[in-house]
């Protein structure tokens, strides 16, 4: 399929299509490739789905489940958005990508990362008022708190992606029309631009603290006051479930701080492609799918009631 461009007055190529290099250029590699991911993505789908259809049991009312029932159905949309698109470059010969497909994934991809770091620190805050504030819980934790803090979250991410999809597009991307990724991303799209990056560079760094390190902060400050209060409850089982329950949101914000830093912190970096590559995986693929698990194997009240619903 030839690619359809154009001749701007700079004697540059303008592109208004791109080519995906996807995972590996290896042919050995694309059958295993394509299965794996096919798996791995069923196991998002199917896993996320079970926490969505548990969280709603009358049993699991309360903030945390709602807010987790919330993070599922992000965690859905982020592999939607890229997975299927991957596994077509995986096995398709034509790997191309039309300006607005791009555009659109590239929204897509940045708006649905920056809500879940938002959301990551309501569950935060969430935990903390449980655990710091429990006579005050329900009267803080009330539904309509709950709905202002995944709406909030939802505007900051969509501020975040109209602010960095508009500003990458409005370079001057000339080539060459090859993305050496498997979806449009920020990194990988500054690598075709003919202009200084230098501003924007500095600019997505800015953003990049306001999005993860800003809510990481909040986190550690929550898990601080409530590791505080944990040391002080006298018995053994109750700090024992408190900090299980605690512990598998910590872990789900440290996974995604680790790779998300490492891939728009320095997007023009000596790194790899191909280690940002397997960064971007695991970003996008591998950690919706460990979210299920994390929460529902560490999380008796759930693996109850999906035993049972099963």
């Amino acid at each position: 399929m030839e690619p359809a461009e154009e001749q701007d007055a700079g004697n540059h190529t303008l592109l208004t299509e791109f080519v995906l290099s996807g995972l590996s250029s290896r042919p050995e590699l694309q059958h295993l490739l394509f299965f794996t991911i096919c798996l791995v993505y069923s196991m998002t789908l199917i896993g996320n789905l079970l926490i969505c259809m548990v969280t709603v049991h009358p049993t699991l009312h309360t903030p945390m489940y709602f807010f987790l029932r919330v993070l599922s159905l992000l965690d859905i949309s982020t592999a939607s958005v890229v997975v299927p698109k991957m596994l077509v470059t995986i096995l398709s010969e034509d790997r191309s990508i039309s300006y607005l497909g791009c555009v659109t994934q590239l929204y897509c991809v940045v708006f649905l990362a920056a809500t879940e770091w938002y959301l990551l620190a309501a569950m935060a805050y969430d935990r903390y008022v449980a655990v710091c504030r429990p006579l005050r819980y329900a009267a803080i934790m009330n539904t309509r708190a709950c709905l202002s803090l995944v709406l909030l979250s939802c505007c900051s991410g969509k501020v975040v992606s109209v602010v960095q999809t508009a500003w990458v597009f409005t370079l001057s991307l000339c080539g060459p029309r090859r993305i050496n990724y498997f979806f449009c991303d920020i990194p990988p799209l500054l690598l075709l631009s003919c202009a200084d990056t230098s501003l924007y560079e500095r600019q997505l760094v800015s953003a990049t603290v306001l999005v993860i390190f800003t809510p990481f902060c909040l986190i550690l400050l929550s898990y601080a006051c409530i590791l505080s209060s944990i040391l002080r409850i006298s018995s053994a089982e109750s700090r024992h479930k408190t900090f299980s329950t605690c512990s598998s949101h910590l872990t789900v914000v440290t996974l995604y701080c680790a790779s998300g830093t490492l891939i728009y912190l320095q997007p023009k970096s000596s790194n790899s492609q191909d280690t940002k590559k397997i960064l971007a995986l695991i970003y996008t693929t591998v950690i919706p799918t460990l979210n299920p698990l994390i929460y529902s194997l560490r999380n008796k009240e759930v693996t109850e009631v999906l035993i049972r619903v099963m």
